[in-house]
């Protein structure tokens, strides 16, 4: 496994949702109350938007492009009848670092 820095602690809070990013990938980190922190790929596995403006209610996550609704807990859609399902990271802290295994990274793409 190859961890990679995502935030410090501080960025996300318990209740909240935060988008990051790691090389070209991104990374969504949900907290919902009362539960633990996850980490899951920042693209809808619906239609591969971004999940940079999701809406978090509870224990769901809903993208903002098409509405599909994810169990913050388990990654499975709630809203429709299908497999899809977010894409989980591993993750772990180390002291003040919260670090997700995203795989092998790419440099960010630089601007044109």
């Amino acid at each position: 496994m190859a961890f990679t820095f995502i935030c410090h602690a501080s960025a996300v809070s318990e209740g909240s949702i935060g988008f990051f990013q790691a090389g070209r990938k991104s990374v969504l980190l949900v907290w919902p109350t009362g539960g633990e922190l996850k980490a899951y790929r920042g693209r809808c596995p619906h239609a591969d938007m971004p999940l940079n403006d999701a809406i978090f209610k509870e224990q769901t996550v809903t993208c903002p492009h098409h509405q599909w609704g994810f169990d913050c807990a388990s990654g499975k859609c709630v809203t429709h009848l299908v497999r899809n399902a977010l894409h989980p990271y591993d993750l772990r802290m180390e002291g003040d670092e919260i670090q997700v295994d995203v795989g092998p990274l790419k440099p960010a793409r630089s601007p044109a």
